[in-house]
């Protein structure tokens, strides 16, 4: 085993499927010389060059269509957005193409696009350069949403991503990619399957299910929740919003019977408040007190850094609603 960051294991998923899969390129503005923004994609155009490394105009409606007819044709694009925020630029293309071409064909078309890019809080980018989004992908049948926390899960899920035949958006939160974590040594070949959960830390009084960088928040907060007031906090890691894993969320709310469904999107008509809806709908007896969601503030994320994190459900306000919870089930 090795450590890495998150970006080199991002790196590496596409620097490993472009070498095993011609058909596989990358498109976006930047990606190319520049190695991208964040600098995910660095030094991949000097192996495979301008024909697989594409940079493009800003342009986001102009290069999400390119991605989305070459898909149709059997390539296997993978697209970067600089920021998540801008996806509505590109929205008829992703929602109305992309994720409905299957269906509306009759399945005799596939679309194995991949659209990956940097979303969330934390920087102080300020409200056009700091959303979640989801919980709007979620919306739309026909896309796969995957949201990994880990390098481990970053590269195995990119893979497995890039060889699904589906639409996939791939959320990279901007606050992971220069955390560590252990790997398999690079030369060794691995996936993680889109919608299966892990469970990152075992507990037995409550259950928070969530993804992304709020998985790494919802440790801390475990575990200082657990330092100081001996509540022991489960830890889900959905990885995968679309399609959800309840079978995991159900088997640990079974054992706690508590839940907090935390997401860094809004909480308004967001995926906590789904992931709540199915655990009453499907094993409402499993609860001993009222499932709950934690979300971020229904306001656009300031530029103030103190502000944002009044705003943000990280582990300040995660602490605050686990004790609050246990407080009212005592």
């Amino acid at each position: 085993m090795r450590k890495t960051t998150y970006i080199q294991a991002i790196n590496e998923a596409m620097k490993d499927e472009m070498r095993r899969d011609e058909s596989v390129f990358l498109i976006g503005e930047d990606i190319g010389h520049y190695g991208g923004l964040f600098r995910v994609t660095r030094n991949l155009f000097d192996e495979f060059g301008a024909e697989r490394v594409i940079d493009t105009p800003i342009s986001e409606q102009g290069f999400m269509g390119m991605a989305v007819g070459a898909a149709l044709v059997g390539m296997r694009p993978i697209v970067e957005l600089m920021y998540m925020d801008f996806f509505l630029v590109c929205g008829d293309q992703i929602f109305n193409q992309a994720a409905r071409y299957h269906y509306m064909s009759g399945g005799l078309l596939n679309v194995p696009l991949v659209i990956r890019g940097q979303q969330g809080g934390g920087k102080s980018y300020g409200s056009q350069h700091s959303v979640a989004v989801e919980s709007v992908f979620a919306q739309y049948p026909g896309i796969k949403v995957v949201a990994p926390a880990t390098p481990y899960d970053a590269k195995g899920l990119l893979i497995s991503a890039i060889r699904d035949n589906n639409p996939v958006l791939f959320l990279e939160h901007k606050m992971l990619y220069f955390t560590r974590g252990e790997m398999p040594d690079a030369t060794e070949e691995y996936t993680v399957p889109i919608g299966k959960a892990d469970v990152k830390r075992q507990g037995k009084d409550l259950t928070i299910v969530t993804s992304s960088y709020c998985v790494l928040e919802a440790l801390d907060a475990a575990e200082e929740l657990a330092e100081e007031f001996g509540i022991d906090v489960e830890v889900v890691d959905l990885r995968t919003i679309v399609p959800l894993d309840m079978e995991t969320v159900l088997e640990s709310v079974q054992k706690t019977g508590h839940l907090l469904a935390l997401h860094e999107s809004q909480a308004n008509c967001g995926i906590g408040a789904e992931i709540v809806a199915r655990v009453y709908e499907e094993a409402p007896h499993l609860l001993k007190s009222p499932g709950r969601r934690l979300g971020m503030a229904p306001a656009s994320v300031p530029v103030s850094k103190p502000l944002e994190m009044e705003l943000l459900p990280w582990k300040k306000n995660i602490k605050a609603a686990v004790l609050d919870m246990m407080r009212e089930y005592a």
